[in-house]
């Protein structure tokens, strides 16, 4: 039979003819595997310690340094400072421990910030409504006055917070205005009204200094230390209920043939954990007082540490975590998923 010429309705028909005979190709298995190893960063594939050191300087190489340009930072910071200062007084067990306390604050508040970020928004206010929320926590306790317990004045402090966070909130994800202008504007008003609260004329300016124990409790929440033993035995509890997750998590992940870093790197971060843990522990239970004893792990470091714990597990452990996360990747694809956007993004300011 002759061929039809090229090109010509007939050479076209057959063609067609043939592909829709022609067998179909079984798809490659390891096409989508091997696209998806291409994909994954190496030192999350890495099957050994060795692996894992090759893929991370290659990403430190080509410009993905992560955190380390902050660590270094930090170094050359000490080590400036430590030379600088009266008497290099810089690293002494006082000096550091004083430090942790006084930035505990920032530390707590920085979690909170983080939500917001996480939506590409910013919280001007966060400090000062924070104050707020102090202070009429400090004026419920006042012997003189209200002598509200501590907890409850707690409890009422947190709440003016969530108050003013749900404010703020609304007026961005309601009225979709700027979350610049509203929580600067909320800067001004709460350190204001702060102000106005330290100084209300009934109680006269608060403290919490006296012999009272209820007011004692909220100062030692801040400036109170834990019995140098039981500073031991609690990092020895916070150590091994971390290594228990981080070993018994990485080895349900290699059981399931997830993605699981190697074993070496499992024990090395647990060895890490644990001389961190060591280290803070002796640096606070060194007597720093000039006169008489004061020696101990602040109460402030448990607390943040909890604090540090429940921020991790709502960002990485639970619904609205991914959704913060949905959010800002994303804003239309997560509406679009039946995200419920000024909810979760009002939440993120309280």
């Amino acid at each position: 039979m002759p061929r039809a010429a090229p090109g010509s309705q007939q050479a076209m028909t057959e063609q067609k003819v043939a592909r829709a005979e022609a067998p179909e190709q079984a798809p490659d298995p390891t096409a989508a595997l091997d696209a998806a190893t291409i994909e994954m960063p190496p030192e999350l594939v890495a099957q050994s310690l060795g692996e894992w050191l090759r893929a991370w300087l290659t990403r430190i190489r080509s410009g993905d340094s992560g955190v380390l340009p902050v660590i270094l930072a930090l170094l050359i910071i000490t080590i400036v400072f430590q030379a600088i200062s009266p008497n290099h007084v810089f690293l002494s067990a006082g000096n550091l421990v004083n430090l942790f306390q006084q930035s505990a604050v920032f530390m707590v508040l920085a979690m909170g910030e983080i939500f917001v970020i996480l939506l590409g928004e910013i919280d001007l206010s966060i400090a000062y409504a924070g104050g707020v929320g102090a202070a009429v926590t400090v004026q419920l306790v006042q012997p003189a006055t209200t002598k509200w317990p501590w907890w409850a004045a707690i409890i009422a402090g947190l709440l003016v917070c969530a108050v003013i966070g749900a404010l703020q909130g609304s007026l961005i994800t309601r009225l979709r205005l700027s979350s610049l202008i509203v929580t600067l504007a909320g800067l001004l008003i709460w350190q204001g009204t702060m102000l106005i609260i330290l100084g209300l004329a009934f109680s006269g300016y608060p403290s919490l200094a006296g012999l009272d124990s209820n007011r004692q409790v909220l100062y030692n929440l801040m400036n109170g230390t834990i019995d140098p033993v039981i500073s031991w035995i609690g990092a020895a509890v916070i150590v091994v209920a971390i290594a228990a997750l981080l070993w018994f998590g990485d080895s349900r992940r290699r059981r399931s043939g997830l993605v699981a870093p190697p074993v070496s790197l499992t024990i090395i971060k647990i060895a890490l954990i644990a001389l961190i843990a060591i280290a803070v522990v002796a640096i606070c239970n060194v007597n720093r007082a000039a006169f008489g004893t004061l020696a101990g792990v602040p109460w402030v470091i448990p607390i943040v540490l909890a604090v540090f714990g429940l921020w991790m597990v709502i960002l990485q452990r639970t619904k609205f975590g991914r959704y913060v996360y949905a959010i800002g990747g994303n804003p239309e694809a997560a509406r679009r998923a039946g995200i419920n956007l000024a909810a979760v993004r009002t939440l993120c300011f309280i």
